[in-house]
């Protein structure tokens, strides 16, 4: 295995798309991105994608590629949970990102909102619920709620099967539809404030990025579809304000053990308190994905990007792999 190779490239780099997860198409892009890109560098990319989450065959599959770094594109399980990282550490191949305990946290909300709170991040109010156990006439009063709320599922990426419910009449179908796509879920109060997301990079924030949704909240569609969205970049906040949201994104990154770079989503409450959404490990790479934009604004091109994480993948494997 090569942990740094001669002349200043960087081998044979499997770029790992796609995955079995409701965020495929998404990786896809992603992948596709950060293929196109190293390609035009010149560098010996190899674009892999990920069709099953059966560690086997995906292992049969890396193997046979020969690669001497992978770049994870992957979305949504088995791409941000750990297994992916745990299967590449296992074949001794460095790759971009956080490890397997950090993407573990990251991707299950109630684990990683349980270390936020024990730091003194701030976090929506929220009641965790079981789909086996879960009571059709759950009452908002005895959980300390009130109307509107958020109902999301406890492990799932780019906002699906989440819903804003204003009324009691509404919340059984948000439940259900959460319920669908994971066994355990999130019921939230809505905080009424600005959306905003600071990106990390080697361990340092980013500007934040303000997201304005057309619609109300920034669900699958919103991100995805152009149009539906406006960004300002950088948000245009008070510097005060600006430092206290990356203060609290770096600290997140840092209490879940994230390495490399992340994306950390909040909501700004109209009393100035950034509360933490979620980490997400992978963010989307594409050209107009928020991280990428937040590193140009500080003169980091996509391709540097791309470059910069697959140079942080070597440097963490010179330490894990050596003899």
């Amino acid at each position: 295995m090569a942990i740094r190779v001669k002349g200043g490239q960087f081998g044979r780099i499997g770029v790992l798309m796609g995955g079995s997860s409701s965020e495929r198409e998404i990786s896809l892009k992603s992948g596709k991105a950060v293929y196109e890109s190293l390609n035009q560098l010149g560098l010996k990319p190899v674009a892999i994608d990920i069709k099953t989450d059966n560690i086997e065959e995906n292992m049969r599959l890396i193997k046979s590629q020969k690669i001497d770094v992978a770049f994870i594109a992957l979305h949504g399980r088995f791409g941000e949970d750990g297994q992916i990282q745990e299967l590449l550490d296992n074949l001794k191949v460095p790759y971009t990102g956080s490890g397997v305990m950090a993407s573990e946290l990251a991707m299950d909300k109630i684990a990683s909102r349980k270390i936020f709170q024990a730091y003194g991040l701030s976090v929506p109010k929220y009641k965790v619920e079981d789909k086996f156990t879960y009571n059709t006439n759950w009452k908002i009063h005895n959980n300390n709620l009130s109307f509107p709320l958020v109902v999301k599922p406890a492990a799932h990426g780019s906002s699906i099967g989440l819903s804003i419910v204003d009324k009691k009449e509404d919340l059984a179908k948000a439940v259900d539809s959460a319920f669908s796509f994971d066994a355990k879920i999130i019921i939230e109060e809505y905080i009424k404030g600005r959306e905003v997301t600071v990106g990390i990079l080697d361990e340092k924030a980013l500007p934040v990025i303000e997201i304005i949704p057309k619609k109300r909240f920034f669900d699958y569609e919103a991100k995805y579809q152009v149009g539906m969205t406006d960004y300002v970049v950088p948000a245009k906040l008070e510097d005060e304000i600006s430092k206290k949201i990356q203060d609290t994104g770096l600290s997140a990154h840092k209490l879940l053990g994230c390495f490399g770079c992340s994306r950390v989503d909040m909501i700004l409450s109209q009393d100035n308190i950034p509360f933490v959404l979620e980490v997400n490990t992978i963010p989307g790479f594409t050209q107009t994905s928020l991280l990428p934009k937040a590193a140009k604004i500080v003169g980091i091109e996509f391709a540097q990007l791309c470059i910069k994480l697959i140079q942080l993948a070597y440097d963490k494997a010179q330490n894990k792999f050596s003899d």
